[in-house]
């Protein structure tokens, strides 16, 4: 296994560390009610799926 001659400086170890970044949560409008929802999950608000009621909200 390959170990490290010399330690990395801070400056060399932040710059790699700076791509690191999250993505936002992607969101789509429920078709029922219009509140924001994630994709291929049942709403939370109206309880509805692919056009049918799942789940007694």
């Amino acid at each position: 296994m390959a170990v490290p001659k010399r330690r990395m400086s801070r400056s060399n170890t932040r710059s790699r560390r700076s791509q690191w970044k999250t993505t936002a949560v992607a969101t789509q409008p429920c078709p029922q009610c219009r509140s924001p929802k994630l994709p291929h999950t049942a709403c939370s608000v109206c309880g509805r799926y692919n056009g049918r009621q799942v789940i007694a909200v």
